[in-house]
């Protein structure tokens, strides 16, 4: 079955996001930190009257921090609350047909986590992620 996808940026690969995750795309301000929170956690930033939580993407998935930080986000609802995770750069809605992930292709660190299909474009394989399992505590509603 056909559905539409955001193709993003994150550490050098290409990845697609099934846009009923997808509530907007914005660029982010300010992050003021938060005291103990997950290493993922970036910290809180005000966007349109209300605060989100800032997810870095690159500490969620166990990849080496940017040389510029990102500030491009997908704003995404997940358990009541709004989310903006970080992404290096971001593409186009497309429509694919996910395919499931087969047992020949080999995710390392959190990508396994995130990793809930395929799709192809131009004979490209392109990773499906779930934005759930990059947010520390929801990783449970992702699977």
């Amino acid at each position: 079955m056909t559905q539409l996808f955001l193709i993003a940026h994150i550490a050098g690969r290409a990845v697609a996001i099934e846009s009923g995750q997808v509530e907007s795309v914005v660029d982010i301000g300010d992050v003021i930190p938060v005291p103990r929170a997950a290493t993922q956690v970036l910290g809180l930033a005000a966007l349109r009257s209300r605060v989100v939580t800032v997810i870095d993407t690159r500490a969620a998935l166990g990849v080496a921090a940017a040389p510029v930080p990102a500030t491009r986000a997908i704003i995404t609802l997940a358990d009541g609350h709004h989310y903006a995770v970080l992404v290096d750069s971001l593409e186009d809605v497309a429509p694919f047909d996910l395919a499931p992930l087969s047992s020949g292709i080999v995710l390392d660190g959190g990508w396994r986590a995130t990793g809930c299909g395929i799709v192809e474009r131009d004979g490209e394989a392109i990773l499906a992620i779930d934005l759930r399992a990059l947010i520390p505590g929801l990783a449970a509603l992702a699977a």
